[in-house]
């Protein structure tokens, strides 16, 4: 048996990371997170005591034991052990194991700062985990410690503890240094910061609840295992297996064939924000986490040689760049966004992989793995994802503020297909998400059927392709041309591969898809040689000036000649199959046949019209700024026909609310305008403001309440039409003075007027308040004349 020996100065101090409970002698009793002062060792065992009562000494496990880090102080007459760590951390520390008796008889005597006091203490171990971090910039672990200072101050006073008073800078004021006076007034101090938090607390509470209309999925790629002996691409987003489509961007992330991701700066920091998700998101019956994961090699897999050195390995050609389908992983996380399971970022879940069978696409592959009950260790063979998960609430920014451990500026935001519940004014959008979704070709001179990969450019109307504008998924660098998955000796390829296209908004209105089709030979002689053999295309506005309609579309396929000099003549084409049967039905024969003329016309010069082929694509439009809404449209652009001003005024207050609420900044923007800017006031300011009441009651429904803010926040910071309030009062008094002479439906409109009273005012009120500034107060008593004239009893 070993003798007991001294400990070494590193490992006087430590932290009970389990509860030691025995009855053996000489057993010193542990509870998690007690502090020990540790005196001597002997092989598994340490000997000392805990801090709060050193007279008590005993022996524990060294593996019950987490040593920390201390500062030995010899200078006395006994050595002294200061634990190495932040004064505040050290604080926060005491204070919890202060509250915690204290809280625990709160709740045996029923009273009602139970919960208020419980929600103190983990914000305080939440901040206290923040700062141990050492993530924290300067200035917000600086702001973090006001705030842990301030919560610790009122907990003391809800507990009717001693209050300790501080500088300005949070610091504990020494009374042996520190004169009486500004003890006093410190004191003083401390008391006012008590009582004004204390009211506030209510006002924080509710704004808190009702700010989480945003909801976030945190993800951590801790590590990615599979013997596939190439490169690959993996392609991670959130699924609705119930509708069958993709609910988020993609998270894309490029792993070399030796184990590891290529970009070694993404090393042990693979992290993705998943932002946007609503209430109605979080209620969805099944979701998934899926990563997709594409091989990028030779058209057929290759076993990997170990035992061929990789000085004299081959040089790779570009038949070896070829995007081939290999597997899909897939894990249900309902129970985690729906918040039935409490989610931790420590907590690792292995999502094992689905291969691809020969003839499997991803769409099907995916669906397999969704029906896929539990994959044994005998067909995964450790073979998967290792992920972490946290679901957190706010909008991004508020996320990035309260878990700057979690979310950092490297972390990759992969946004909603789609508009949050709530559109913020500053929250510019113009992303189109596009879907390859499928083709039908025929096998033309080919014996077999074709390795089809389609490259989608977007270009402008002279032809010349758009740099940068195409996105794969967060975390990837845009590109100018995407390359899909090649499916082997397949005419008819369902891809359903899913990609953003972000086109400068003033760029977006002359820009067209340009999607070509290759065959793909697996000799890469052959390949090299192989050109395009058919292409398609579509404008992304529509005649009308609208963008294209989120639905599929199928477009007409066109055999290319390359014998032929092609310019940008194809854009006088009909690029839809929809545009080609309206262009057949008013060209018919007096008998009613189509016009074979027509036809032969379409199939003649460079590119070809192939009616026997087909081809899909599925859009999607996040736009703030461009519309799908001919009504809306025109009346964003009233000044382009402004004699149809009365007709687009009254088309608004029948355009779909979900239309309204997404375009709110840019329609009120364009209503005040169209006040400030017309002479016929009698006509225009009665339409305005029955548009300015139809919003507001939209925005007091239940269904959009959450707007609120948004308007609250238009007003504040992005209306300035100074000379408004003068207009608005002039109707608001006509409707007043009317109102017994008035018809019904006039009645009712006033009716709807009182119940938007509260913004009306405020229009006004800011609007004064606009012009006041510029106009040194002019104009005050006409203001109050007005004012008085119509609420006059």
């Amino acid at each position: 048996m070993t003798k007991w020996a001294p400990v070494s100065d590193k490992e006087k101090y430590g932290v009970a990371i389990a509860n030691f409970i025995q009855d053996g002698p000489h057993r010193l009793r542990l509870n998690v997170g007690d502090a020990v002062y540790i005196h001597e060792e002997n092989e598994d065992w340490y000997y000392g005591c805990c801090t709060d009562s050193k007279s008590k000494k005993g022996i524990f496990p060294k593996s019950y034991i987490a040593v920390k880090d201390s500062i030995i102080d010899k200078t006395g007459p006994h050595e002294v052990v200061i634990p190495k760590e932040p004064a505040i951390i050290k604080e926060i520390t005491s204070v919890l194991r202060e509250w915690g008796p204290i809280w625990k008889q709160l709740y045996l005597t029923n009273r009602m700062e139970f919960d208020s006091v419980r929600n103190m203490m983990y914000e305080l171990m939440d901040s206290r985990r923040k700062i141990m971090s050492g993530t924290l910039p300067v200035d917000e672990l600086r702001e973090l410690k006001q705030k842990v200072t301030a919560k610790i101050e009122m907990g003391n006073a809800i507990l009717d503890l001693d209050l300790v008073v501080r500088d300005s800078n949070g610091n504990i004021l020494n009374p042996d240094f520190t004169s009486t006076i500004d003890l006093y007034r410190a004191h003083v101090d401390a008391t006012k910061r008590i009582k004004q938090m204390s009211s506030a607390q209510v006002d924080i509470t509710s704004n808190k609840s009702s700010s989480h209309y945003c909801h976030n999925l945190f993800v951590v790629v801790k590590n990615f295992v599979c013997r596939i002996g190439d490169d690959a691409d993996l392609l991670m987003t959130l699924y609705d297996a119930k509708e069958q489509k993709l609910i988020s961007e993609s998270y894309f992330v490029q792993w070399g064939k030796s184990g590891l991701t290529k970009d070694l700066d993404q090393l042990n920091n693979l992290r993705v924000l998943f932002t946007d998700l609503g209430s109605r998101d979080l209620a969805r019956e099944r979701v998934y986490f899926i990563c997709q994961i594409i091989r990028i090699g030779a058209m057929e897999l290759k076993e990997t040689d170990h035992k061929r050195s990789t000085i004299y390995s081959r040089k790779a050609t570009e038949a070896d760049g070829m995007r081939r389908p290999f597997g899909v992983a897939a894990m249900d996380i309902t129970d985690i966004i729906s918040g039935k399971i409490e989610s931790d970022e420590e907590k690792q879940y292995f999502v094992p992989y689905v291969q691809c069978g020969e003839r499997d696409f991803m769409d099907s592959a995916i669906k397999k793995a969704l029906s896929c009950k539990e994959i044994t260790q005998k067909e995964h063979k450790g073979q998967g994802l290792w992920i972490c998960l946290k679901l957190l609430h706010g909008d991004s920014k508020q996320v990035r503020e309260e878990n700057p451990h979690l979310v950092s500026g490297t972390t990759a935001l992969a946004r909603k297909m789609g508009f949050p519940e709530v559109i913020l004014p500053g929250d510019v959008r113009n992303d189109l998400y596009l879907t390859i979704v499928q083709g039908e070709f025929s096998k033309g001179a080919k014996a077999s059927d074709r390795n089809i990969e389609v490259t989608v450019k977007v270009c402008n109307e002279k032809g010349a392709v758009i740099d940068g504008v195409i996105s794969v998924g967060c975390g990837s660098e845009n590109l100018s041309e995407y390359h899909s998955v090649i499916y082997y000796h397949e005419d008819r390829p369902r891809w359903m591969e899913t990609f953003k296209i972000a086109v400068p908004i003033e760029l977006f209105y002359s820009a067209h898809l340009l999607f070509t089709f290759k065959h793909r030979s697996s000799n890469d002689s052959k390949d090299r040689v192989e050109k395009p053999f058919a292409m398609s295309f579509v404008k992304l506005m529509q005649e009308n000036g609208t963008t294209l309609n989120d639905e599929m579309h199928e477009l007409l396929v066109y055999k290319l000649d390359h014998k032929r000099h092609m310019d940008t003549n194809y854009l006088s084409l009909p690029s839809t199959r929809a545009k080609f049967n309206a262009i057949l039905q008013n060209s018919n024969t007096p008998n009613g046949q189509p016009n074979k003329n027509i036809v032969a016309a379409y199939q003649a010069g460079a590119a070809s019209l192939s009616l026997r082929d087909s081809f899909h694509i599925s859009t999607l439009v996040c736009s703030t700024k461009l519309t799908q809404n001919v009504d809306l449209l025109g009346l964003l652009k009233w000044w382009t026909v402004p004699e149809n001003l009365e007709n687009n005024l009254e088309a608004l207050m029948k355009v779909d609310g979900e239309e309204v609420v997404k375009f709110l900044q840019d329609i009120l923007d364009a209503l005040f305008d169209i006040l400030m800017k017309n002479s016929d006031s009698e006509l225009y300011d009665n339409l305005v403001f029955k548009a300015l009441i139809f919003i507001i009651c939209l925005i007091s429904d239940r269904k959009y309440q959450h707007f609120k803010p948004v308007l609250d926040l238009y007003i504040e910071e992005n209306f300035c039409a100074t000379l408004a309030y003068n207009k608005l009062i002039v109707v608001l008094k006509d409707y007043i003075d009317n109102i017994k002479t008035s018809k019904e439906e006039d009645r009712t409109l006033l009716l709807q007027t009182m119940k938007s009273m509260e913004y009306i005012i405020k229009f006004i009120v800011h609007s004064r308040k606009l012009f006041a500034h510029l106009n040194e107060g002019k104009g005050l008593n006409s203001l109050n004349c007005h004012l008085n004239s119509c609420f006059a009893l």
